[in-house]
């Protein structure tokens, strides 16, 4: 079995169309340091996870400022409110730069944040301090997630 970036679940080389079955296999994944496994309490499979095996396809904005609390739908059906128990984090490509966006859903599992989520999110970000530093970033669930620095947002 495999898991696209793009949150395909693939069985044998073909995807599994039943969003039903995919949601099933979803509650019975797990994390054992960098590797993936189905778990029933007879068997463990193992599968590659080709980024996140994950996507988070949307998000709610509640509540305004500093209480702002954001919460991420993914296309499983999971839901996690960024916050200290759902901490976001961005990666980026070393050679073009390019943002990953992640979100934690559920013991140790990640969901990628699609594109246009991302965008939404860089709408409601804010410049603050950050580690001796001035960060762009998102504030959610009382938490600032720094996303690239200042600095580098300018061009400064």
């Amino acid at each position: 079995m495999r898991i696209a970036r793009d949150g395909t679940w693939f069985y044998q080389g073909t995807p599994i169309g039943r969003p039903e079955m995919v949601r099933l296999f979803s509650t019975i994944l797990r994390r054992d340091g960098d590797a993936y496994f189905l778990v029933t309490p007879v068997e463990k499979v193992g599968l590659t996870v080709e980024d996140a095996p994950f996507v988070a396809v949307d998000f709610e904005v509640s509540h305004q400022g500093p209480d702002q609390v954001l919460t991420f739908v993914t296309n499983v059906g999971d839901s996690a409110g960024a916050g200290s128990d759902h901490p976001l984090r961005v990666t980026r490509d070393p050679d073009t730069g390019e943002p990953a966006p992640y979100v934690l859903v559920r013991d140790r599992l990640e969901a990628l944040i699609d594109r246009k989520s991302f965008y939404r999110l860089v709408e409601l970000g804010t410049t603050e301090a950050h580690e001796g530093a001035d960060w762009f970033g998102i504030r959610s669930g009382g938490q600032f997630f720094p996303i690239i620095p200042a600095n580098e947002l300018t061009g400064s």
